[in-house]
C-alpha cells in the first residue's frame, strides 16, 4: 500500500478545514497538495472583503504622503492600498523610503511596486510586534514613519509603541467589513477553521454570535490574530508563524500528521 493510502485507511472520516480566506486561483497551491497528503477536505470562504477609502475621502486626513520617509506594513492588503492610494493623488514615492514589514512575505510582496531592495526593506524575525518593533526601533531617530491600515483594524500595540517613541502618522487606506458567511456556518460541520486577520474572527461572530467550538480547532495566523481569537474566548489550537511553521501550511502540515499518529 503506498504512503497515501496507509494515510486514508487510517481515517475512518475525511477531516473539514476551512480556510477564511479566498480559494487559491493556481491548482499548483501548496493547500491543494496537503489535501491531498492526508485525504481532507479543504473549503476557502473569505470571511471578510476591504472596501477601498477613496482619495477625496483620505484627503480629509490631511496626510501628505511625501513627507515620510518610511512606511510600515502588516499585511498584503496594506501594500496594494498605499500603492493604490499614491496613484489615485498622483504621488511618485521616492527611490529612497524605507518599507517595514510585519513577515517576510509581506515584504517580498513589496517586488510587485517596487525595486527590491534589502538596503530598504526590513522585516520582523518571526511574524510577531516586537520583533516588527525590534527593527523599527534601531530606525526610530532617522525617520519620519506612516502607519498604513485599515480604518477599523489598526493594531493597537503598534500604535501605541509609535506615538510613544516615533514621529509617525496613521494612513487609513481602507475598511473591513464582514463578509455574508451564515450559510457556509450552518450547512457545514468543520473539524478546524484557519483565521487570518482578527477581523476574520469578527466576522464569524457577526454571522454567528452563539458559536460554540465544541471540539474545533482553530487556527491563527499571526500574533494579532492569535489575540483575537483568546480574547474571543476560544481554544487556539494551531498558531503560525512559528520557527518551524513559517506558514498556515506547514502548521496545518504539523497539525494533521500530529492527529494521523494518533490513530
Amino acid at each position: 500500500m503506498s504512503k497515501n493510502g496507509e494515510q486514508k485507511a487510517a481515517s475512518n472520516t475525511k477531516k473539514k478545514i476551512l480556510i477564511t480566506q479566498p480559494r487559491p486561483e493556481s491548482d499548483k497551491s501548496p493547500y491543494f497538495e496537503l489535501g491531498r497528503k492526508y485525504d481532507v477536505s479543504l473549503d476557502f470562504h473569505p470571511f471578510i472583503q476591504l472596501a477601498p477609502i477613496p482619495a477625496k475621502e483620505f484627503r480629509k486626513q490631511k496626510i501628505d504622503l511625501l513627507q515620510h520617509t518610511a512606511v510600515i506594513f502588516t499585511s498584503r492588503n496594506a501594500i496594494d492600498h498605499f500603492f493604490r492610494m499614491c496613484d489615485e493623488m498622483k504621488v511618485s514615492v521616492s527611490q529612497e523610503t524605507k518599507y517595514f514589514c510585519i513577515t517576510e512575505a509581506v515584504a517580498l510582496y513589496l517586488q510587485k511596486f517596487i525595486l527590491y531592495r534589502k538596503r530598504k526593506v526590513f522585516y520582523g524575525a518571526d511574524g510577531s510586534n516586537k520583533s516588527l518593533l525590534d527593527v523599527i526601533n534601531k530606525h526610530k531617530n532617522n525617520e519620519k514613519f506612516l502607519y498604513v491600515c485599515s480604518e477599523n483594524q489598526q493594531d493597537s500595540e503598534i500604535t501605541g509603541w509609535l506615538k510613544a517613541n516615533c514621529d509617525f502618522s496613521l494612513a487609513f487606506m481602507y475598511r473591513t467589513q464582514s463578509s455574508d458567511v451564515k450559510e457556509v456556518l450552518a450547512e457545514n460541520e468543520y473539524d478546524v477553521i484557519c483565521f487570518f486577520t482578527p477581523s476574520g474572527v469578527k466576522s464569524l461572530f457577526d454571522n454567528a454570535p452563539a458559536f460554540q467550538q465544541n471540539g474545533t480547532v482553530i487556527g491563527a495566523f499571526g500574533s494579532n490574530t492569535s489575540k483575537a481569537v483568546e480574547e474571543m474566548g476560544l481554544t487556539l489550537g494551531i498558531k503560525a508563524p512559528q520557527p518551524q511553521t513559517p506558514s498556515m501550511v506547514a502548521a496545518l502540515d504539523q497539525f494533521l500528521a500530529a492527529e494521523l499518529k494518533k490513530k
